[in-house]
Order: C-alpha cells, then structure tokens, then sequence
C-alpha cells in the first residue's frame, strides 16, 4: 500500500509530506491541489506504461496532458525542476526531474531506491534503474495497473468499442474502456470482501446487483454487433419495461457505471483513484457510494478520491460507524489555497463513531453557514 505521497515543486506545492490510507479523500476548495495529487500518481503511471523504457517523464499521454514544464514547475518557488516522492509499504522511492520551461517532457536528474542514490541514471526501466527494477517489480506492476477516472467521464453512448484485453486492461480516464473489460471479466469473480451474497460470484453478477443498490430494478445486457468490433449496452431500472439505450435511462447512472466496473474488477493491491465519484448523483446516492468506496478500500484495493460532496464524506463516516472499515484506515485532507499564514492541508481524524475531530472553516460547512444566515445569525 502507499502510505506516503511527498512532491516539492509541483504545481502549487512548494512542499508536501500527505500520508495516505486504504481509503483517503482528498477534499477543499477548487484550485487548492486537490487534482495535483492524482496527477502525480498518474504522471508516473502514464510514462510506465506507456513507454517502459523511457529515460524522460512524460508530461502527456493518454492518461493525462498537462503541457510544459512551466505548467508543472512551482511558478512561486520552483525554476526548473520538481521532485515526486512515495513511501510504498517500508520502501522509500524519490524522483528529481530536471527540465527547460518549454520542454513537454522532463529528464530524470536522480533517483531513489530504498535509500540507493541513482544519479543521472543511463538506462531505466519504469522510471527505476535496471540494476534495482526486478527487486521492484510488484511496486512498478501496481502503478502500472493502477486505475484513474477522471470527473469528466463519458456519457451514454449507442455503441462502445469492442476493444483487445491488451487494451482494455483498464476502464480508461474517461471510463472509456469500461464495456470493453466487464465484456472481457463478465464471468471472472470479484474480490471476497466485495461479494453480495445470493448473487453468483461473477462480475457481470455482482456489478449488476452492485448498481442495483444505485438505481433499484437496474438490469444491464451486453450485446455484440456481428462482423464489427462494437458493442451495445443496454439497460432498464424496472423489470416491466424493455432494455433502454443507456441515454434514456439517466445520465448519473452511466457516470457512476465505469467506477463500478473499475471496482469490482480490481485485483487485491491495486489502486484506484477517482475524481468526483458522485456526480449527477442524487444525495442518497452520493452517501451510498461512499459507503461503497470504503467497502472496495476494506477489500484490499486502495483507492484515493477527490470529492465536493459533503454526502460521499457522511457514507464514509456511516460505514466507519458501522464497522465496514477501520478508523486508521481512513485519511481525510482538506486542502486550502496557498498561504503564508496557514497550512495548504490539515488532515482530519474519523472516530468508531464516525466523528471527524474538527472542522476547519470551510470544510463541508456550507449548510450550516447557509442556516445560520436565513436565521440571521451570521452574514
């Protein structure tokens, strides 16, 4: 699991030590780095898997395009350089890359293995010296793997590609893949702890019954077009209808179906980050995913999220309190735009009771700030 994300110089961060958890969730104002944490993670997954030998960190692919060195350098207190650093279990891994400000891609100054100094490394295999990549492979596989969703995912489509199990690995950013690999999956089981029981054990199954619990009556048929590599979807939340196209059947269902999929086709050990899990999500849907999430992070996949919903924070507490997950494996972050005056993060404790141990101005107090003024208690 990792348990420590550190980057200096990165985007708004001069620095920062942000311990993780199975379940962590990132939260706070817009523009205060929420995004920035994924995207750290993802940088490195990208340039990984994209190009496995690569002696440069890859600033765009298919994951994630962020442009320039100058987008990505600190502008206050960074020049030319940034440094990405993660505790993975025991083990300490450190990255400096050095760049122009137009380059679209960054060498790699050093890096660090479990305390070896690798400096201006001349050959690399995910993003490690070979010397020290076969003693990291199970490190280097789980980013690989690893599985990012960003908030704008797509919408209801007629067809979906019917895509290789090569390419389909994973859903996709946009959730674009996520037909593909549930087509491919359909009668692989999923993990123990994510069973619903009296449901058969294969994914098809338990993603259906899972976004049953979403959208009550969900039923969903996977259909192939004959003589072309496409796929039909349909779907229908009520047995007395006939199977829709999915942009008739509402448009938070399709958004929440690919981290469904995501979930529940996850192997133990791997990561799952999320933007904006509950979009287009009613309130009640919003605390059921997560109370969902922290059902996936118990099983042994680690998953790191970005909300604004106040909802996904209180299905959290609500599966805390209900004994779902553990207390210490929950870590909650709440960001706030760059100050001299005060941290950019403080991070927040839930208790067996679900309770958070403080609130700081501005997170997730809005309601009560709202009541307070139409009782005329405040301004």
């Amino acid at each position: 699991m990792l348990k420590h994300l550190d980057l200096k110089y990165f985007k708004c961060f001069k620095f920062l030590r942000l311990p993780l958890q199975p379940l962590t969730l990132l939260s706070g104002t817009n523009s205060s780095g929420k995004s920035s944490i994924l995207q750290a993670l993802v940088l490195l997954q990208q340039t990984m898997r994209e190009h496995e030998w690569s002696m440069r960190l890859m600033l765009n692919g298919e994951s994630i395009k962020l442009g320039a060195v100058s987008d990505v350098v600190d502008q206050v207190h960074g020049r030319h350089s940034f440094e990405i650093g993660i505790v993975d279990a025991d083990r300490t891994y450190q990255w400096i890359f050095t760049g122009d400000r137009t380059d679209i891609s960054f060498s790699i100054d050093r890096v660090i293995v479990g305390g070896e100094i690798f400096e201006e490394p001349k050959s690399l295999r995910f993003l490690m010296p070979t010397t020290a990549a076969s003693e990291n492979i199970d490190f280097a596989n789980r980013l690989v793997k690893l599985t990012y969703l960003t908030a704008e995912r797509i919408g209801p489509r007629e067809i979906y590609a019917f895509e290789d199990r090569q390419t389909s690995k994973g859903v996709g950013p946009a959730g674009e893949h996520a037909v593909s690999v549930l087509n491919w999956g359909k009668d692989e089981p999923v993990l123990p702890g994510l069973e619903i029981s009296g449901v058969p054990k294969t994914r098809l199954h338990q993603i259906q019954e899972r976004m049953r619990i979403f959208f009550p009556g969900f039923t969903l048929v996977l259909h192939q077009i004959p003589h072309t590599n496409a796929i039909t979807l349909g779907m229908r939340t009520s047995a007395d209808t006939e199977f829709h196209r999915p942009a008739n059947v509402g448009f938070g269902l399709t958004q929440i179906f690919p981290i469904v999929v995501a979930a529940l086709s996850a192997a133990e050990k791997d990561i799952l980050l999320i933007e904006n899990p509950a979009v287009h999500l009613h309130p009640m849907g919003q605390v059921m995913m997560g109370r969902f999430l922290a059902e996936v992070a118990n099983s042994g996949i680690q998953v790191i999220m970005e909300t604004h919903s106040d909802h996904v924070l209180n299905g959290i507490r609500r599966a805390v309190k209900q004994e779902i997950i553990e207390p210490d494996k929950v870590a909650i972050h709440f960001f706030k735009p760059h100050s001299k005056e005060a941290a950019q993060v403080e991070s927040l404790q839930v208790d067996r009771a679900g309770n958070i141990d403080f609130w700081p101005d501005g997170f997730f107090d809005q309601f009560d700030k709202d009541l307070n003024y139409f009782a005329g208690w405040g301004d």
